[in-house]
């Protein structure tokens, strides 16, 4: 148990300096793109109208608004202050809304994308492997240059050949939005039942990506543990089988378990690809908004919700291999 509290302390010093080091990025990063939006603002705002000290009033009221006119470390301490409130400021591009608002109504879009595509792509591709490497033979041998196929396909090559062949060409299926453009969100049968429709094709298109690497993976750490001197030793002794092959499999999944925590922690950033190409309601899109337009806090404010996802992964999956990992437990103890 000591041993343990140390190695809980010594993760959790390094997850904060990371988290540090993170909101600073997170702040500066977008603020050295070249473009600026009060700018942006004030030209839209301005459009038509001749009179240059109007324009350049309505600019130096924007900028002292969005506190662009303050030095950048001052933007940087009251960027700190407002977030220890709960508060990531208000978007430029959707003024007068404010971070937290725009990123609360789709990051529910991105989790109920991306979460179970994740996770069905986690389990079908986990136990394709597994089987290829305990039966090998010919379901090896087909199943191998398939995931080796499907896992190399760039992601938006294949969900614009999903959409191409389901979309346009069959027409079976929506190309894009979270539903229809006629419907207003309810819990009616007839909005859920646009939602499920236009789910189908950027869900499948990360499953499919998901099953090829996840495969190829479980196959070759259950290969290696099947070859391992402990299992030749057990089953010399007599020990059942499918106990050995309990014990592999198990330690086969923990760089699986590893994968999985990367892959929760990132999917807002993997929800890029297919929620652009969909035009799906999700964070990916959201970020896309934020950059083409030079939207430095709703950049930050989504950059920093996928820091915080990955690092608290990160942080979660350390912790449960120091319980679960017998060579994590004896390092402990030293």
């Amino acid at each position: 148990m000591k041993g343990y509290k140390r190695y809980f302390l010594k993760k959790l010093l390094w997850f904060v300096i990371t988290l540090i080091a993170a909101v600073i990025l997170n702040f500066v990063l977008p603020r050295l793109m070249p473009s600026d939006p009060i700018a942006t603002i004030t030209n839209r705002i301005t459009e038509g109208m001749n009179n240059q000290n109007a324009v350049m009033q309505i600019y130096r009221e924007y900028a002292r608004k969005f506190g662009t006119d303050q030095p950048m470390w001052k933007q940087f301490i009251i960027y700190v202050g407002n977030l220890l409130k709960g508060d990531m400021g208000v978007s430029f591009q959707q003024y007068p809304r404010k971070v937290s608002d725009i990123v609360a109504a789709s990051v529910v879009w991105t989790i109920a994308l991306q979460l179970p595509a994740i996770l069905v792509g986690w389990m079908i591709g986990n136990l394709l492997g597994a089987l290829a490497a305990y039966i090998r033979k010919g379901f090896d041998k087909v199943l191998v240059p398939v995931s080796l196929f499907v896992s190399g396909l760039p992601a938006f090559g294949l969900a614009v050949t999903l959409l191409v062949v389901f979309g346009i060409t069959l027409k079976w299926l929506p190309i894009s939005g979270g539903y229809s453009y006629d419907l207003l969100p309810s819990f009616s049968w007839k909005f859920i039942r646009s939602v499920i429709v236009h789910y189908q094709m950027p869900f499948w298109s990360i499953v499919l990506i998901a099953i090829g690497g996840q495969a190829i993976g479980m196959r070759s750490m259950s290969i290696y543990e099947l070859n391992a001197d402990y299992v030749k030793y057990s089953r010399f002794l007599g020990v059942k089988d499918m106990k050995v092959v309990g014990y592999v499999f198990r330690n086969a999944m923990l760089p699986q378990v590893t994968g999985l925590a990367l892959s929760i922690g990132t999917m807002i950033g993997g929800a890029l690809v297919a929620e652009t190409i969909f035009s799906y309601p999700g964070l990916g899109s959201t970020i896309l908004s934020g950059i083409s337009s030079a939207d430095y806090p709703l950049i930050s404010g989504v950059t920093l919700i996928i820091t915080i996802m990955v690092l608290t992964m990160s942080f979660a999956i350390e912790m449960l291999y120091g319980v679960i990992d017998p060579r994590v437990k004896a390092a402990q103890s030293d």
